[in-house]
Formats: structure tokens, sequence, C-alpha cells
């Protein structure tokens, strides 16, 4: 098996993302809002000429998943949770990813604008996030 720099890119990445992308929770298994978005996981802009892709992945009612992504970046969302959920943008213009629960996925193209774009789930009004496109 030849080595594919791409693939090891994703494995490394996801598995950076998985193990600082902890969403914090309240006692009731829920994620609060948070006044700031979590700063421990970043990820890098990729190469002149290849295209980024990322996810975002919902789990106990919480997004664990990039925290800032280059513009046009092509974003999966994963539900890892039995109900289905959302991945859209405040103001409802940017994305709007609709995902089943129970291992449903969905994609969207990050903004070509940078800046933050905060999200929510329109399901649940206790589920948001922020991804920052730079």
């Amino acid at each position: 098996m030849r080595n594919n720099p791409k693939a090891m890119m994703v494995i490394v990445g996801a598995a950076a993302l998985i193990a600082v992308g902890g969403c914090g929770a309240s006692g009731t298994g829920y994620q609060g809002a948070s006044s700031s978005p979590p700063s421990a996981a970043s990820s890098t802009a990729p190469p002149s000429g290849t295209s980024q892709s990322l996810t975002i992945t919902i789990k106990d009612f919480g997004y664990q998943g990039p925290v800032s992504v280059s513009p046009g970046a092509k974003i999966t969302v994963k539900n890892e949770d039995a109900q289905a959920h959302t991945v859209t943008s405040d103001d409802g213009k940017a994305f709007d990813a609709a995902v089943d629960g129970g291992g449903g996925t969905a994609q969207f193209t990050a903004p070509t604008t940078p800046g933050s774009y905060p999200y929510h789930c329109a399901y649940h009004s206790n589920m948001h996030g922020t991804l920052v496109v730079k």
C-alpha cells in the first residue's frame, strides 16, 4: 500500500478533533450556549490548488469540529445522535445542513467571505457553534 498524504492528513485531523474537540455540556447532557468559541482546535489552510474537507460531528446534542476553515471549504456534517439536527447559520443564508439521526450525513460549502459565522440547530435551541472562515 502506498502512502497517501491527503488520507493521512484527514486521519490526523480527525484524531486531533476528537482529542481536543470535546463540547462543553451541562449536567443534563445538553450543550449550553458559549460566550466564545473553543480555541483548542484549529485547522490549517490546505495547500494551494486543493480543496479542504472537514467534518462537524453532532454528538450528545453538541457540535464537535473545526473552529476555522478556509473560504469555500467542503464541510461534512455527521450526526451520531438518534435525533435529527441541523447546522444552520444564524443569518439563515450562509449555510443550512439538515441531518437525520442515527448516523445521517450532509454536506455544505463554507462561505467564501472571511468572518465569523455563528450557527445553531433549528430543532434544539440550546445547540450553538461558530464557524470562522479565514
